[in-house]
């Protein structure tokens, strides 16, 4: 059996320790089905040096969860695989500029479409009351550009105290009431293929859809043609090879959708709502190899 490395998070991060192990399940699982066994090892043990990952075929950096609160060291990381040259999928570059979200900028200016966004080198009551006068919104999001499970996100309203605001570089966009009735949409790709679309929706009273807040997660029969066409405009707009991305969207209220984000580090894959249980993403995988 092949063996495969799955770079995990920090044993010393407790954030994520009731969640990620069940991901990593579902993804080992899924890759024997092609004869491949998972070999979990947190990224955190090669930092400095790669000799830790060089014997393996290839290295899924799927489960980094967490690697945000620890960018330095991130970016560090990807510099040694890249040296290394090492069998990364996705690659080691790819793994450095999608961990800052100003990548959407780039993307937008490709013709990706997204919400009208300020980026700010640090969040004031000033920039916040810039940006409201700008956009005309009634509520803001504001968050970091490295950030990842709504870290250090509000939602804001005209007038409302700054509270445990992002530090250093960050994002304002109008807030998309959208969110609260139609939900996200993430498609997943593997090998370059749609694979599979779940929708998730925010309890009620809330705006972050992830399930460490309630979110309902729905798995869809098929995608929406509109989505669709918009992931498959951003993956086009990507010069790498992938060989996995989620691609999270929301319709505006003229059902046009936009891009919230390009998952292509460490997505749940949502291998638990895929009708093929990850088979498609083993043979991505088995193909690569």
């Amino acid at each position: 059996m092949t063996r495969i490395a799955v770079l995990t998070p920090d044993p010393a991060d407790p954030s994520y320790a009731s969640q990620w192990p069940g991901v990593r399940d579902r993804l080992a699982a899924a890759l024997a089905l092609e004869g491949l066994e998972a070999v979990a090892t947190p990224w955190t043990d090669h930092i400095d040096a790669a000799a830790g990952l060089a014997d393996y075929p290839l290295i899924l950096p799927m489960i980094v969860w967490g690697y945000h609160r620890d960018h330095r060291r991130w970016l560090k990381a990807c510099a040694t695989w890249t040296a290394a040259d090492l069998p990364l999928a996705n690659p080691a570059s790819v793994l450095a500029w999608n961990s800052d979200k100003t990548y959407l900028a780039r993307l937008a200016a490709r013709g990706v479409p997204m919400p009208e966004t300020i980026w700010s080198d640090g969040v004031t009551a000033g920039a916040v009351a810039d940006a409201f006068a700008s956009t005309g919104a009634d509520q803001l999001i504001v968050k970091p550009t490295v950030s990842g499970g709504a870290w250090r996100t509000l939602r804001l309203s005209p007038g409302q105290a700054l509270i445990d605001a992002p530090e250093g570089s960050a994002m304002i966009q109008p807030f998309l009431p959208t969110i609260e009735t139609a939900g996200e949409t993430s498609l997943l790709f593997f090998g370059g293929a749609f694979s599979h679309a779940v929708n998730k929706r925010p309890v009620p009273g809330d705006f972050r859809i992830q399930t460490q807040y309630g979110g309902l997660y729905t798995p869809l029969a098929e995608a929406p043609a509109g989505a669709l066409a918009l992931a498959r405009q951003v993956l086009a707009a990507i010069d790498e090879p992938l060989l996995y991305a989620r691609i999270d969207m929301v319709p505006d209220a003229d059902g046009r959708w936009l891009l919230m984000e390009a998952e292509l580090i460490e997505p749940d894959t949502y291998l638990d709502h895929a009708p093929d249980a990850g088979a498609a993403l083993a043979r991505a995988v088995r193909a690569r190899l």
